[in-house]
C-alpha cells in the first residue's frame, strides 16, 4: 500500500512548503487537504504527483489577532517565502474564518479552537488530512476520520461540516480527475 505522507512529500511542492512552513512564524500550521491527498490518490494511479492539484491551502490558527490586516501580513510574507514556486497557495488564519463565512457561502461557520478542529470540517471525509512540520524535523499528521475512506478512493459527506450543500458538486469534480473514486450516497440530508 503507498503511505500517504511519502506520495505527499513525492510532490515537491509539497516537501518545499512544509520545509519552509516554519519560516513563517505562525501559530498551529498546517499543509492540508488537497495537495496532500490528492498527491496520494495520484500516486495510486500512477500519474505524477503533482497531477490535477489545483491549489496549496495552509491553515493556521492564531487567536491573538483576528483582523483580516494581519492574516493579509501573513499572506504576504508567505508570497515571499514560496516566490519561487510554480503554485497557488491559499492560507488562511482558521481563527478568523466564522467572521466571514456567512457571507461568502451562505452557512454559518462556529469558531474553531484549533487548525485541527478546521481540517476536521472539510465537506468530504477523507479529504480531512492535514500534516506539519515539527520541530525534530518529523512530520505530524492529522486524519481525524482515519485513512480507509482515502484509500478505498470512496467520498462520504462529512456530517461534522457545517456547510454540506456543495458535497455532490465537489465530489464529481474528484471524480472528474480521479475516475476510480466513488461517492457514497448515505441517507444524511447534503443541503443541510
Amino acid at each position: 500500500m503507498t503511505d500517504l505522507v511519502a506520495a505527499a512529500l513525492a510532490n515537491p511542492i509539497n516537501r518545499a512548503i512544509l520545509t519552509r512552513l516554519p519560516m513563517l512564524g505562525i501559530p498551529d500550521a498546517w499543509l492540508v487537504a488537497g495537495s496532500i491527498y490528492q498527491s496520494y490518490w495520484n500516486a495510486l494511479g500512477n500519474r505524477p504527483p503533482t497531477a490535477g492539484i489545483k491549489d496549496y491551502d495552509i491553515f493556521y490558527c492564531d487567536t491573538s489577532d483576528l483582523t483580516y490586516e494581519a492574516e493579509d501580513a501573513v499572506v504576504r510574507r508567505a508570497s515571499l517565502v514560496f516566490a519561487d514556486l510554480d503554485a497557488l497557495i491559499d492560507i488562511k488564519n482558521q481563527a478568523r474564518v466564522h467572521l466571514w463565512y456567512r457571507d461568502r457561502f451562505g452557512a454559518d461557520w462556529p469558531p474553531v479552537t484549533g487548525a485541527r478542529d478546521a481540517i476536521a470540517r472539510f465537506q468530504v471525509r477523507c479529504t480531512c488530512i492535514g500534516l506539519q512540520p515539527r520541530a525534530d524535523g518529523t512530520l505530524e499528521l492529522a486524519a481525524p476520520y482515519g485513512l480507509d475512506e482515502l484509500t478505498r478512493g470512496e467520498l462520504v459527506a462529512n456530517a461534522a461540516c457545517p456547510n454540506r450543500a456543495g458535497f455532490r458538486a465537489k465530489a464529481e469534480s474528484y471524480r472528474a480527475r480521479w475516475p476510480w473514486l466513488t461517492i457514497a450516497e448515505d441517507m444524511t440530508d447534503l443541503t443541510a
